[in-house]
């Protein structure tokens, strides 16, 4: 169903409303003080918006992830060693302690 955004010249005050378009031509007749906005439509569809990532793409994000390190790639997708992590953690420690200073 569409939303749809209303002007109440009334008490001057914009709202929105989920509802068919056949309900919105008889709340519009029901009452005179509320005008139709003109806005790009808003649908609500029941379609989920996440997808899942193939797994051969998680392989291909683990190789850039090795060739670049320091990107936000391999920040994210990089299989770091336990003395990486360690380090990591060493280093944000540090350099949290000297940010307070």
């Amino acid at each position: 169903m569409p939303t749809y955004v209303f002007h109440d010249t009334e008490k001057n005050e914009q709202f929105e409303m989920i509802m068919k378009i056949s309900e919105r031509e008889e709340f519009l007749r029901g009452n005179p003080q509320i005008q139709p906005v003109i806005t790009a439509p808003h649908i609500v569809s029941g379609v989920s918006s996440s997808q899942r990532i193939p797994s051969g793409f998680n392989d291909v994000l683990s190789k850039v992830a090795e060739a670049h390190p320091k990107s936000t790639v391999g920040e994210r997708h990089k299989r770091k060693s336990i003395k990486e992590v360690r380090t990591d953690r060493i280093v944000k420690k540090y350099v949290d302690r000297i940010t307070k200073i």
